[in-house]
C-alpha cells in the first residue's frame, strides 16, 4: 500500500490533520504523521515532536523556553527532513500551514528525489513562492482561507489536497514497481539562440543510449540543473548554455545564482561546458531595462524579452568566472569554444557578433580545462555533435 507522510504542527493544527489523515486513509494509503510543532501536541502523531527536534539537533523543551520562534522553526525543518530521509519508504508527503508551517514543510521536502510526489497547502502560495518551491517539484495549492480550523471551504481545498497526495502516491508506488528506464541520464541546458546546438547534442546522444534531460536558462532552469545533479541521478551534464552567469554578473532578470556551474564539478560528474549565450543580459520588455544601460547594444527579441549585448569586459570577466569553477572540478570536465560566436545572435552579420568580447572571454578561459576550439558557430550542428561524443567518452571512460 502506497505511504503518505504528513509534515505538520500538531500544537495548532491539529483538528486539520486528524481529518487529513482520516481522508488520506478512505483514499486507500497509509498515513504516517510526523508532529513538527514546538507547543503541546494536538494529535497522536507516529513520530513526536520531541522525536523531530532531536533529529534537528535541538532540544524541544530548550526551543519552547527559548521563546524565539524563528530558532524554533528553523531546528524543526532540519529535523523534519532528518526524519523523512530516515524512512524506509514514502510515497508522497502532504503538508498544511501558514508562513511557518510552510517554511518547515519546504525544508522537509527539499533534499527528497525528484519525482517523489510533495504537496504543500499554504496560505504564502498566493505569493513568491521560491523560498518554498527551489529547485524541486514542489506542488502548492493556495489555502484561500487561513488554516485555522475546518469549515465548508477548508474542507474542500484540504479535500483535494489529500486526494492529489493520495492519487500520486499510488502513482509513484506503481512507478517504482515498474521496470526502470536504465538509459544513463544527461542534463543539458539550452536557451532560444542556442536550440540548434543542443538540438544535435541531444541527437547524438540519444543515438548514444542517453536519455537527456534539457533545462532551459531561465534561471529557474540552470537552479533546476544544478539539484537534479545533486541528487545523484545524472551521469553528465552538458552545459552547452552558461548564459545564466551573465545575468548573475550584469544584473539581468534570469540569473540562477553564484553556485550555477559547480554541482557537477563539487560531485565529480563528468562536465562538457560550452559559452552558449554568454553574449547576451536578459530584461523584460524593452521600456524596463534599467536607465543605466541606455546607450548598449539592445536587441528586442520579443515583446517580452530584451537582450543586451555584453561587453568585452564583462565578456572577460564570465570567463575567468566560469575558469576558477571549471578548476575546482574534481571530475573529467572538458571545454569547448566556438570561434564563430557564442549563440544565433553572434554569428557574422548579426547584432550580437563582437569577435573581439569573444576572444577575451576565451582568453580568460585558457588552462581552465582540457579545450576544443572549433572553427564555427555554436550552432553548428557539428558542435553540438562533438560536444556530445566527448561527454559520451568521459562517461564511459574512454580516452579522448
Amino acid at each position: 500500500m502506497a505511504i503518505v507522510v504528513l509534515v505538520g504542527t500538531l500544537d495548532t493544527k491539529g483538528d486539520e490533520y486528524a481529518w487529513l489523515r482520516d481522508r488520506v486513509r478512505e483514499l486507500g494509503c497509509d498515513v504516517v504523521l510526523v508532529d513538527a510543532g514546538v507547543g503541546r501536541s494536538g494529535g497522536a502523531p507516529d513520530v513526536s515532536a520531541e522525536e523531530v527536534a532531536r533529529a534537528g539537533g535541538a532540544s524541544l523543551q530548550a526551543l519552547r523556553d527559548a521563546g524565539d520562534r524563528g530558532a524554533a522553526v528553523t531546528a524543526m525543518g532540519e529535523g523534519a527532513a532528518a526524519v523523512l530521509a530516515g524512512l524506509e519508504r514514502i510515497d508522497a508527503v502532504l503538508a498544511v500551514g501558514g508562513s511557518g508551517g510552510s517554511s518547515i514543510a519546504a525544508r522537509a521536502v527539499r533534499d527528497l528525489p525528484i519525482g517523489l510526489p510533495k504537496v504543500i497547502v499554504s496560505t504564502m502560495a498566493s505569493g513568491d513562492v521560491a523560498p518554498y518551491v527551489g529547485a524541486k517539484d514542489v506542488t502548492l495549492t493556495y489555502s484561500v482561507v487561513d488554516i485555522a480550523g475546518l469549515n465548508r471551504v477548508s474542507r474542500l481545498i484540504l479535500g483535494n489536497a489529500a486526494g492529489a497526495a493520495a492519487g500520486m502516491a499510488k502513482a509513484h508506488e506503481e512507478a517504482r514497481s515498474a521496470v526502470a528506464d536504465e538509459r544513463p541520464l544527461v542534463a543539458a541546458s539550452m536557451f532560444g539562440v542556442t536550440t540548434p546546438a543542443v538540438d544535435a547534442a541531444r541527437e547524438r546522444l540519444d543515438e548514444l543510449g542517453y536519455e537527456v534531460l534539457v533545462f532551459h536558462a531561465t534561471g529557474a532552469g540552470g537552479r533546476a540543473l544544478e539539484g537534479l545533479v545533486e541528487s545523484g541521478l545524472i551521469a553528465g551534464v552538458l552545459d552547452l548554455t552558461t548564459t545564466e552567469l551573465a545575468d548573475d554578473l550584469v544584473g539581468g532578470v534570469l540569473s540562477a545564482g553564484p553556485e550555477r556551474l559547480t554541482a557537477a564539478g563539487r560531485l565529480g560528474v563528468p562536465q562538457v561546458v560550452a559559452p552558449g549565450a554568454l553574449d547576451m543580459v536578459n530584461f523584460g520588455p524593452r521600456e524596463t531595462v534599467p536607465q543605466r544601460f541606455e546607450g548598449r547594444n539592445l536587441y528586442v527579441h520579443n515583446p517580452t524579452v530584451t537582450l543586451m549585448r555584453t561587453t568585452r569586459d564583462e565578456m572577460a570577466e564570465l570567463g575567468r568566472r566560469i575558469a576558477a569553477k571549471l578548476r575546482a572540478a574534481t571530475g573529467p570536465t572538458a571545454l569547448f569554444l566556438p570561434l564563430g560566436g557564442v549563440s544565433a545572435l553572434d554569428a557574422p552579420g548579426m547584432p550580437f557578433h563582437d569577435p573581439d568580447a569573444d576572444a577575451a572571454c576565451f582568453a580568460a578561459l585558457e588552462g581552465a580545462a582540457e579545450t576544443e576550439r572549433l572553427d564555427m558557430n555554436i550552432n553548428d550542428p557539428a558542435f553540438g555533435r562533438a560536444m556530445a561524443d566527448r561527454l559520451h567518452r568521459m562517461i564511459s571512460g574512454e580516452s579522448r
